[in-house]
């Protein structure tokens, strides 16, 4: 059986689930906007290691973020990486400080490049906040671009999950929820255990035990 069909057997069982989308409204909060490392790992920490980071120490965390890495194999750092490298080149003008600290960022580190992306016109200009107004005759080149809403494709064992994006003026996308994906949490829990999960998860878990906390 691969690695694939055993993963989504536990998911069957109810034993695993996560879905970006379902936090997505939260995060924003739930995020500290001062702690960079945190802000970049945040999308592929499983729960209790976001909780512990929020629990230790200023020594603590540092040693933590070293912990993280050295438990997880080159390879998976190096996807990260270059994921993290993408998204800083790429969404920087939705979050010039953070830009993996956006829908699409946080998408992207976790999940990777979508298999293909759909492009839908939506009826007004962007999705507009409460109070404002569209204005046509304002809209720039970039702006024709981001009328659109983006359906990103991701092809999980035999099924295709989407992520829609809608545009937010005046420069934001924020991720929708959408219909249909049954298997959407499947493949974000996917992607943090096993794509990006630790070699052996026992002694991880002994290390991080040693761990200087708040007092």
């Amino acid at each position: 059986m691969t690695i694939l069909r055993s993963w989504r057997s536990l998911c069957a069982a109810g034993l695993i689930l996560f879905s970006l989308p379902a936090v997505a409204a939260s995060l924003g909060a739930a995020l500290p906007k001062n702690d960079t490392w945190y802000t970049q790992h945040y999308v592929i920490m499983r729960d209790f290691e976001r909780k512990l980071y929020r629990d230790l120490s200023e020594e603590g965390r540092k040693a933590f973020q070293d912990l993280f890495w050295d438990n997880r194999t080159a390879e998976a750092r190096g996807k990260f990486e270059t994921r993290l490298a993408f998204v800083i080149q790429n969404y920087r003008k939705e979050n010039s400080k953070q830009p993996w600290n956006t829908d699409r960022g946080r998408t992207y580190l976790l999940n990777g490049s979508p298999a293909s992306i759909d492009y839908d016109q939506n009826v007004n200009f962007g999705t507009l906040m409460p109070g404002q107004v569209a204005d046509s005759a304002s809209r720039s080149a970039e702006d024709v671009g981001g009328t659109r809403a983006e359906v990103w494709v991701y092809s999980y064992d035999k099924y295709f999950i989407r992520y829609t994006f809608a545009f937010v003026q005046p420069s934001q996308w924020r991720i929708t929820q959408t219909t249909g994906n049954r298997y959407l949490g499947e493949l974000e829990t996917f992607n943090k255990s096993v794509t990006f999960g630790v070699v052996d998860d026992e002694a991880y878990k002994r290390t991080l035990d040693g761990l200087g906390r708040k007092k």
